[in-house]
């Protein structure tokens, strides 16, 4: 009786003194709600060179982390008042045991038990309210391994597909929804040849292996291939483009003026193709060499993939199950495989390696539109999805991914780094990240108001030759970027 008398008034001045204790932050925080607004009036009465509505954010911002950092507080506190208590009541408790203490048998299991369950429930909350705060003030370092060299500029509507050729000289080549292709000095950012064949939206351009011979694809539902001849010009000094602060302020319309200067106005133009490649129904989405350029393949929204004979022009395969439109296709660099994805949610893997057999495997990884699948010089496939998602399949057991990207946006055409392995997903919001083969984010690109995309990113092309740009993205804000990542440094990061 009299140690549960004790322990009942043990339990009692601990509750009146916790129950007071809280009373008197609510009262304290109550006195103190006023003070933002104090220090509102009080800095917008001083000299500032910033523009008020600038000010007038940055206030806003701080006085959210200040309440959230007060908040935080205020739960770390009862928390820990609460891990105090139950000391308390388990010392009280501990005395009624035969007079045992806390050192020894299962009291002190419970004990460590009840406070380890308490101290991780602290932390959990802590790292919870603070994560937002501390990632939106976090300095990136991507802006030092990442930097934009020189944007292209001369299409008169959005950019779908960026590549780069594989022999000399090296040039850039975009698809456009204005019906054109372009090709473009990569150090000097000029247009040298334009291609004019196309009575639909270019939506995508791929390069022969050995010759200067480029293949297009497009909504007038046919895929051709021409041949070009270009020089490069003299380079010239570039301007430094790099700026200090990274906004991430939105474009309006009057912006995109400055992208529509025609600087493909004095572009040699090709009008007719050397080979035209017509037997789908509907619009060509992609199209890409095999293995030693003697066949291409192509995707169209008529549900299937054709094979074609280069030299011929006839059909050899029609690559037919998908369930809706195609909207990429990809072959490997070494071998007779093609992957095409869909908006069915799936990707297949078509296997020409023998001849007398074309085997198929289906793939049902993610549960929006496959926006993209490519291979890796190894035995890999990246897929990428409307679904938010990327993920690393290995080829010889395709049965899950091996590793799984999750973003915040749409991912749209991604691209593989031969050399090192790197990962590059342009996204709807505008965004570009860099990713290695197993899920580990290394940069984003540099997005500010004076460089990076203003609209959505469609495609990423990495070139690993060329010194100046060895990453290339376009989007729908007409442009295409190229950058300049150094590879040492982003890895050291990682």
């Amino acid at each position: 009786m009299p140690v549960e008398s004790g322990t009942s008034s043990a339990a009692r001045q601990a509750k009146q003194k916790r129950k007071s204790h809280s009373l008197s932050i609510r009262r304290t925080n109550s006195t103190e709600q006023d003070r933002p607004a104090m220090q509102r009036d009080v800095l917008e009465g001083q000299d500032s060179k910033l523009p008020s509505a600038v000010r007038h954010n940055l206030l806003e911002l701080f006085g959210q982390i200040e309440r959230e950092f007060e908040n935080l507080y205020i739960e770390n506190v009862e928390l820990r008042r609460e891990i105090d208590t139950l000391n308390e009541r388990l010392a009280a408790e501990g005395q009624t045991i035969d007079g045992g203490d806390l050192s020894r048998g299962p009291l002190k299991a419970k004990a460590s038990h009840s406070t380890s369950q308490l101290s991780q429930k602290l932390k959990t909350t802590y790292k919870a309210s603070t994560s937002k705060i501390v990632s939106s003030f976090k300095t990136t370092t991507s802006r030092a391994v990442c930097q934009l060299v020189k944007e292209y500029v001369g299409h008169r509507d959005g950019i779908w597909d960026v590549r780069v050729t594989r022999t000399q000289p090296i040039v850039l080549g975009t698809a456009s929804a204005d019906h054109t292709a372009m090709l473009w000095s990569i150090e000097t950012g000029k247009c040298l040849l334009k291609y004019v064949g196309h009575a639909g939206s270019v939506n995508s351009i791929k390069f022969h292996p050995t010759e200067q011979v480029a293949l297009t694809a497009s909504g007038d539902q046919t895929a051709h291939i021409w041949r070009f001849m270009v020089q490069l010009p003299t380079p010239q000094p570039t301007a430094d483009t790099s700026v200090s602060v990274d906004d991430e302020i939105d474009f309006s319309d009057k912006d995109e003026a400055d992208c529509d200067g025609d600087g493909s106005s004095e572009c040699p133009t090709i009008r007719i193709p050397s080979t035209t490649l017509k037997s789908h129904q509907g619009v060509v989405i992609a199209a890409d060499w095999l293995v030693g350029g003697k066949q291409v393949v192509t995707a169209s929204w008529d549900r299937a993939a054709n094979l074609y004979d280069v030299e011929t022009s006839e059909l050899v395969h029609s690559l037919t199950g998908h369930d809706q439109e195609l909207t990429h296709c990809c072959t490997h660099p070494t071998q007779r495989l093609v992957v095409t994805s869909s908006r069915d949610t799936t990707f297949r893997l078509w296997d020409f390696r023998d001849p007398s057999i074309h085997s198929v495997n289906v793939f049902q990884g993610h549960t929006d539109t496959v926006t993209s699948a490519v291979f890796t010089v190894g035995d890999n496939v990246v897929s990428g999805s409307d679904d938010r998602t990327v993920k690393v399949w290995d080829l010889k057991n395709m049965r899950s991914p091996i590793a799984t990207i999750r973003t915040d946006s749409a991912v749209n055409r991604i691209s593989v780094s031969v050399s090192q392995r790197i990962i590059a997903l342009p996204h709807d919001n505008r965004q570009v990240r860099l990713f290695d083969m197993s899920g580990v984010r290394l940069a984003r690109l540099p997005r500010s108001n004076r460089q990076g995309h203003r609209r959505m990113v469609c495609c990423s092309a990495w070139s690993e030759d060329n010194p100046t740009c060895n990453l290339f993205t376009c989007g729908f804000d007409r442009q295409a970027i190229g950058w300049n990542i150094n590879i040492p440094a982003l890895l050291q990061e990682k």
